[in-house]
C-alpha cells in the first residue's frame, strides 16, 4: 500500500469518525424512516389483535417492539444503499447520510445491528415463524426492492409492495404461530393498496425520480399508462377492502366503512384516469395520494376497533 493509498485511509476514517462524533440520536432515529415504521407498526397491530387465540400481553408488546426495531432495520438498510439517489432528489435530499450527518458505514452498521437483534428478540420470545416472516420482510425490502427492483423496472412498486403488505401477517403469526387465509388477505389489501398509492405520488414527483434514474412507471410507460393501471388497481382494491367483512372476521361497522371508502378511493382514481396527460393532472393525483393514506389507516383503524370491542365484552 502506497503512502497516499494510507493517508486517504486515514482520512477516510477520519471523515466517519468525525460524521459519527455529529450524528444526534435523532438523526439515527431518521435513519429508521419513522413514518413508514409507524404504519408497519400500526398494521402488525391489527394483525396480533384480529388473531384468535391469547397472547400474553408482554409477550405482543414485545412482539410489536421486535417488529418496529425489524421495520427500523429496513428502512437504515435502504437509506444505506439509496444515499446516492436520494443526495439527487429533493424530498430525500436532507436524510442523514446524503447531508453528510452520518456515515454510509455506520448506517450500515447499525441496520445489520437492528435486523439481528429484531429476528432474534422475535423468534426467542415469541415464535420462529414470526420471526422468519420477519427476516424475509427485511431481506425482501432491504435487497430484492431496494437493491433490484427500484433500479430496473417499473414494476418495483407491484413486487416490492409485498415489503409493506407483511407486517400484519407477522403479527397474526405471532399468536398462533400459522398463516391463516385472514392474514393473507390483511397481506392482500396493503399489497393492492401500494401500486396505486406510489403511482399517485410518482405522477406529481415524477422529475425527482427521473433525475435519480428511478424507472418509475410514468416516466417508462407514461402518464396515461400510470392513469390506466392506477384506476385497474383501485376497482380490485375496493372490493378486496371489503373481503374481512365478507370471511366473517370484520363486522357491519367494518363493511359500512370499507364499502363507503372503497367508493371514495374509486371516484379519486377516476378523476386521475378521465384527466388529461399533462400538468392538469397533477391537482387529482396529490387528492388521490392523500385519500389513499386516509384510506389505509381508517379501514385498518376499524378493524382494531372492532378488535378491541369484541375482546373487552
Amino acid at each position: 500500500m502506497s503512502m497516499v493509498d494510507s493517508l486517504d485511509k486515514e482520512q477516510g476514517g477520519e471523515q466517519s469518525d468525525i460524521l459519527g462524533s455529529l450524528a444526534m440520536p435523532s438523526d439515527y432515529f431518521a435513519l429508521l424512516k419513522p413514518r413508514v415504521m409507524s404504519l408497519v407498526v400500526f398494521t402488525a397491530l391489527v394483525g396480533l389483535m384480529l388473531a384468535p387465540g391469547t397472547i400474553h400481553p408482554l409477550i405482543a408488546v414485545l412482539a410489536i417492539v421486535s417488529i418496529a426495531i425489524g421495520a427500523g432495520a429496513s428502512g437504515a438498510l435502504n437509506m444505506w444503499y439509496d444515499a446516492d439517489i436520494d443526495a439527487i432528489m429533493t424530498r430525500t435530499a436532507k436524510r442523514p447520510i446524503p447531508a453528510g450527518i452520518i456515515s454510509p458505514s455506520a448506517a450500515l452498521t447499525f441496520g445489520l445491528v437492528l435486523t439481528f437483534m429484531s429476528v432474534m428478540m422475535l423468534g426467542v420470545i415469541v415464535n420462529w415463524l414470526s420471526a422468519a416472516l420477519l427476516a424475509f420482510t427485511i431481506f425482501f425490502y432491504a435487497i430484492v426492492y431496494s437493491h433490484w427492483l427500484k433500479r430496473s423496472t417499473p414494476q418495483n412498486i407491484v413486487i416490492g409492495g409485498a415489503a409493506g403488505a407483511f407486517p400484519p401477517m407477522i403479527g397474526w403469526v405471532a399468536v398462533t404461530n400459522s398463516i391463516s387465509i385472514e392474514s393473507v388477505v390483511l397481506f392482500a389489501i396493503i399489497f393492492i393498496w401500494t401500486p396505486p398509492h406510489f403511482w399517485a405520488l410518482a405522477l406529481f414527483k415524477s422529475d425527482d425520480y427521473k433525475k435519480a434514474g428511478i424507472p418509475m412507471m410514468p416516466i417508462v410507460a407514461g402518464n396515461r399508462s400510470t392513469q390506466n393501471q392506477i384506476l385497474a388497481y383501485s376497482l380490485v382494491l375496493a372490493p378486496v377492502g371489503v373481503l374481512p367483512w365478507l370471511m366473517g372476521f370484520a363486522a357491519l361497522p367494518y363493511a359500512i366503512v370499507s364499502i363507503t371508502l372503497g367508493a371514495v378511493f374509486l371516484f379519486f382514481a377516476f378523476r386521475v384516469w378521465q384527466m388529461p396527460s399533462d400538468d392538469k393532472l397533477m391537482v387529482p393525483a396529490k387528492k388521490l395520494f392523500g385519500f389513499s393514506i386516509l384510506y389505509l389507516f381508517v379501514l385498518f383503524a376499524t378493524l382494531l376497533a372492532e378488535a378491541i370491542w369484541e375482546k373487552l365484552v
